[in-house]
């Protein structure tokens, strides 16, 4: 077989979906000498358009697929197939590469698709016979055999005409694959998207059966824990049965004592009833004594605000008392300095103790007005100004607590 750089393009598509036509082998020999290179030659038809990857092999008859080469070789790609000379081409086999056995073999056309567009009429690889034979007919048998080629080319005509519409056939079931195998392409996409998801639902039932495990030993944990539970529960059970039975003979005890104690709580029901009649009149008495005492608060507060008013005017007239009895002591004085200084003035005059000066000056009438704008506590003293009169009121307050 031919060494090549690489192996040509194959495929598996059988015999009836090729096309043989597009593709015709010329001058092809039936047999050729072995040990002696072998020239192919074949003509493109008008439709077909030769692509780089294309390929001649040569094949034994009776072959299914393109993988049943024996030897190949690449093809020469025209430079223009609009040249009529351009489309009839021609490769050489070499001779190491050929067939030595005297099977019968076919040249066939395949694209860069591995499918066969083009195959040649059967030939073998046998040696000539070195001896001629001359065969001798007579006319009746000449005759015979030109009646035998003229239902032969008929037969031949007619298996042109077959292979027409075999090829017609061969065309729209080649249509019809393709669409089949778009189909199948959507059905395989379809499919691998349904395994995937098959996948997915595995996965998720997989996740979902490893939890459904984990809560069954769970639960069945908790069952044992359950059953020891409940075997504690009967043996309470028991025990409280006894102790309901020693219950039901107290309870004939109980009821009796339930008896007396409803005729003592019918004598009691009496008592309370009168005294929630006393208690009816206490609440009266208490409700008149709640608004004797809100009247009274009410007074009271009323005198409390006078007696602060009254202390608040008492401090006031003891501020001026003081003030009053500050300045009868002070006059009281200057008479007897004045007296004593044998003064000529009859009146006593007052010298202010910052400017030195007779009279009533600017800084006596102003400590006159600051001491009339404050509060002096008449019981110790302290000193408020008259913005802080409640504070006042509530200190002088203290006092006569």
């Amino acid at each position: 077989m031919e060494k090549t750089v690489e192996d040509p393009p194959t495929s598996a598509v059988l015999l009836d979906h090729c096309h043989f036509s597009q593709v015709i082998f010329n001058s092809v020999e039936k047999f050729y000498i072995p040990e002696v290179d072998v020239t192919c030659h074949y003509t493109f038809t008008q439709p077909f358009i030769p692509r780089r990857k294309d390929w001649i092999g040569i094949f034994r008859v009776g072959w299914k697929t393109t993988h049943e080469y024996y030897t190949f070789m690449w093809v020469n790609l025209p430079i223009d197939l609009n040249n009529e000379s351009a489309k009839q081409q021609e490769v050489q086999f070499k001779a190491y590469y050929l067939p030595k056995d005297d099977e019968y073999y076919q040249f066939c056309y395949v694209d860069q698709d591995g499918v066969v567009r083009g195959a040649s009429i059967p030939f073998q690889f046998r040696p000539e016979n070195e001896e001629d034979i001359l065969v001798v007919t007579t006319q009746g048998e000449v005759e015979e055999i030109q009646q035998h080629n003229k239902e032969l080319c008929k037969e031949n005509q007619e298996l042109k005409d077959s292979c027409v519409s075999l090829q017609k056939q061969n065309s729209d079931m080649q249509a019809e694959l393709q669409k089949k195998q778009e189909e199948l392409e959507t059905l395989r996409s379809i499919n691998k998207k349904l395994e995937r998801k098959l996948k997915e639902q595995d996965d998720y039932w997989e996740t979902e059966l490893l939890q459904l495990k984990e809560q069954n030993q769970k639960m069945s944990s908790e069952n044992k824990k359950m059953e020891i539970r409940v075997d504690q529960l009967q043996a309470q059970l028991s025990t409280q049965e006894k102790e309901m039975e020693k219950l039901v003979q107290g309870d004939q005890e109980k009821t009796e004592q339930l008896e007396h104690l409803k005729k003592e709580n019918d004598h009691l029901f009496l008592s309370l009833t009168e005294q929630r009649k006393d208690q009816k009149k206490l609440e009266q008495t208490v409700e008149e004594m709640k608004q004797n005492e809100t009247t009274a608060m009410k007074k009271q507060q009323e005198l409390m605000d006078e007696n602060f008013d009254l202390l608040r005017r008492l401090s006031e007239n003891k501020t001026i008392c003081n003030v009053l009895q500050r300045e009868k002591e002070r006059s009281e004085g200057e008479n007897d300095v004045s007296q004593e200084s044998s003064s000529p003035s009859p009146l006593s005059i007052k010298k202010c103790p910052i400017c030195k000066a007779d009279g009533i000056c600017d800084h006596i009438l102003e400590q006159q007005q600051m001491q009339a704008l404050c509060l002096n506590c008449p019981i110790c003293g302290k000193t408020f100004p008259t913005r802080e009169k409640q504070i006042f009121e509530d200190h002088v307050f203290c006092h006569s607590l």
